[in-house]
């Protein structure tokens, strides 16, 4: 039986089985028992070198957006309008068969937008090459769920649940469970506040199932089992995303406004070219760039050209800055001189673990370079001659 067949076969039994108490431990055992063969499924096999036949796309600019959905919702004229990059569109499905990467030039940045094959039900499991469009997307910083208004809400979950099979989460934040493995000593199980959903036994199970005898966890929320599980295999991506349900201009206005009232959700029409800006701003917001700009000494600031910080790509803050410029910057930083929104007043004299935001100007201020002997009576070497024979002598006083 192949690893496929073997995951069908548990969510059958999870469907037959009824949640209640009793079956709680039975039904967390499976979970994980899912979860390990799904990792299973994603490994390369064995006597491969790993590299598979994905899409190869160089990363560019400050940041990357995928575009998922089913084929012929618009992804391609999306991209075509936002990027100037042609990528074809017909009135038939699956007309875009590879990646196509466009730059979006928006607040002196330049995000990369990649155009990927549409997805169908079963992507993750090999499906319509939807491992490689789900291997683009784990290495995006931001997805955008192209979604066709017209069409039915159950697609939006479809393709969340085809998402998360494969270790995606969408805008959720890693749980708060503190898990290491040990070499002896057994299981150590803490929480720092009542749990509603795992107890002790359930934990010990589920760790067992992963054939871990040794380890310590600690519950710093009120975690779910699957957030458990989660934590255990270590190889979930957290991204954000955004739903952009296009082809709004064939369906109602009361229809649009329920739609644009989703949260994480943005309603366009690429047909008649309505509310591109609002989407550009959504993902500017979402992706959470940081704009800083550089003033040397005496000069006014640089504002032609930023540098562009991310939280997702290294961090925002000044030390963070200075590593962007060059590796070697900070050892010379003796403080920093900052303007903007993240300053208590005009300029502030700021360390290295300052925050930095939108559209801050920074100053560095380098250390100066010791006189070598030190200076005046603190001299390491004398100017003196060496022998006493080679002194100037005194002249005679007179008398």
């Amino acid at each position: 039986m192949g690893i496929i067949e073997r995951i069908k076969e548990i969510e059958a039994e999870m469907a037959r089985t009824q949640k209640n108490k009793a079956t709680e431990y039975h039904l967390g055992q499976l979970k994980a028992k899912i979860a390990k063969l799904r990792t299973q499924l994603l490994e390369p096999p064995k006597g491969s070198s790993g590299g598979g036949d994905g899409f190869e796309v160089t990363k560019f600019g400050h940041g990357r957006v995928a575009l998922i959905g089913f084929p012929s919702v618009g992804k391609s004229t999306l991209l075509t309008m936002l990027t100037g990059t042609h990528s074809e569109a017909a009135s038939y499905e699956f007309t875009t068969l590879t990646c196509i990467p466009g730059i979006i030039h928006y607040n002196d940045t330049k995000i990369q937008l990649l155009d990927l094959p549409g997805i169908i039900e079963g992507a993750s499991e090999g499906k319509g090459r939807g491992r490689q469009v789900i291997a683009v997307a784990k290495s995006s910083d931001l997805v955008l769920m192209v979604l066709d208004a017209s069409k039915s809400e159950g697609h939006r979950q479809i393709l969340t649940k085809e998402l998360e099979a494969v270790g995606l989460r969408l805008n959720k934040r890693p749980p708060q469970i503190y898990f290491k493995k040990k070499k002896t000593g057994g299981i150590s199980f803490n929480s720092t506040l009542p749990l509603s959903h795992v107890d002790e036994k359930l934990c010990y199970q589920i760790l067992h199932e992963y054939k871990i005898h040794n380890a310590e966890v600690l519950f710093r929320e009120d975690a779910t089992v699957d957030d458990l599980i989660d934590v255990i295999e270590g190889n979930r991506k957290y991204i954000k995303c955004v739903y952009v349900y296009n082809k709004i201009d064939v369906i109602g206005i009361d229809d649009v406004d329920k739609l644009a009232r989703q949260p994480n959700s943005v309603v366009i029409s690429c047909n008649l070219k309505l509310n591109l800006d609002r989407l550009l701003s959504k993902m500017w917001e979402e992706m959470g760039l940081v704009r800083v700009y550089t003033k040397p000494q005496g000069q006014q600031p640089d504002f032609s050209d930023p540098v562009v910080l991310s939280a997702d790509r290294g961090g925002c803050s000044v030390e963070d800055f200075c590593n962007h410029i060059h590796r070697s910057l900070i050892k010379d930083v003796k403080y920093v001189l900052v303007w903007g929104t993240s300053a208590r007043h005009y300029p502030q004299h700021c360390g290295l673990s300052h925050p930095m935001q939108d559209e801050d100007v920074v100053q560095i201020v380098k250390k100066k370079e010791k006189e070598e002997g030190g200076r005046g009576r603190f001299k390491s070497h004398s100017t003196a001659p060496a022998r006493i024979s080679d002194r100037e002598k005194k002249a005679p006083l007179k008398t």
